[in-house]
C-alpha cells in the first residue's frame, strides 16, 4: 500500500469532486489518500511524507492558480522524487466545443512557470456552475459559454467532466507506484 497526497486547487468545486473520485480509485486498489486542499496549512503540505503525488487545478481567466504554482515551485524537488501528475481542469478540455490544443498550451504555461515536469499528465473538462456564479462572472460566463457553443440557459449547471476519463488517469497513475515489498 502506497500513501498518496492529492494536492487540488478547487473554484467552484469540480475540480474537488475530480480529485475525490481519483481519491477513490486509489483507495480502491489499496492505496492510502490523503486529499487536500492546495491552501491548507503549509505544516501538512510535506511530500516528503508521501510515495506519490497527484496535483489537480482549475483553470480559471485562463490560468491556474498563482498560489499553487508558487506552491509547486516550493516543493518541486520533493515531488519530483516520487511518482506524481498533474490534472488541469478546464472547459477548453471538454464540452460544446473543446479546444483540446488551448488546453494543452494552459498545461504548458503551468509546466514552464514551475520547472515541474510531471510524469503522467492529464487534461479534464470541468463544468459551467451559474448557480454559483455571482452576477458579473454569470454575466462573463454567459458570453465566453455562448461564444464557444455552449449553453447559456443560467437555471441549472452543465457538467462535462468525463468521469470515466477520471478513473483512467487515477488508475494510470496507480501504476506508477512501486509495489509493496
Amino acid at each position: 500500500m502506497s500513501r498518496i497526497l492529492l494536492l487540488y486547487a478547487s473554484v467552484e468545486g469540480q475540480t474537488q469532486l475530480i480529485a475525490d473520485r481519483m481519491a477513490h480509485v486509489l483507495r480502491e486498489k489499496g492505496h492510502s489518500v490523503e486529499l487536500l486542499p492546495a491552501d491548507a496549512d503549509p505544516a501538512q503540505l510535506d511530500p516528503a511524507a508521501y510515495d506519490g503525488v497527484i496535483v489537480g487545478a482549475s483553470i480559471h481567466y485562463g490560468h491556474h492558480p498563482a498560489s499553487l504554482r508558487a506552491l509547486v515551485r516550493n516543493l518541486h524537488g520533493t515531488i519530483c522524487a516520487r511518482p506524481n501528475a498533474f490534472f488541469s481542469v478546464s472547459m477548453s478540455a471538454g464540452g460544446p466545443r473543446p479546444k483540446p490544443a488551448a488546453a494543452q498550451r494552459y498545461i504548458d504555461k503551468f509546466v514552464r512557470k514551475t520547472g515541474w515536469r510531471p510524469q503522467l499528465v492529464a487534461s479534464i473538462a470541468g463544468a459551467v456552475k451559474y448557480s454559483l456564479y455571482g452576477p458579473i462572472k454569470r454575466r462573463v460566463m454567459i458570453v465566453f459559454i455562448g461564444l464557444g457553443g455552449g449553453e447559456t440557459d443560467t437555471s441549472r449547471d452543465y457538467e462535462y467532466t468525463d468521469w470515466d476519463a477520471v478513473v483512467r488517469f487515477a488508475g494510470e497513475f496507480a501504476q506508477l507506484l512501486k509495489p509493496a515489498q
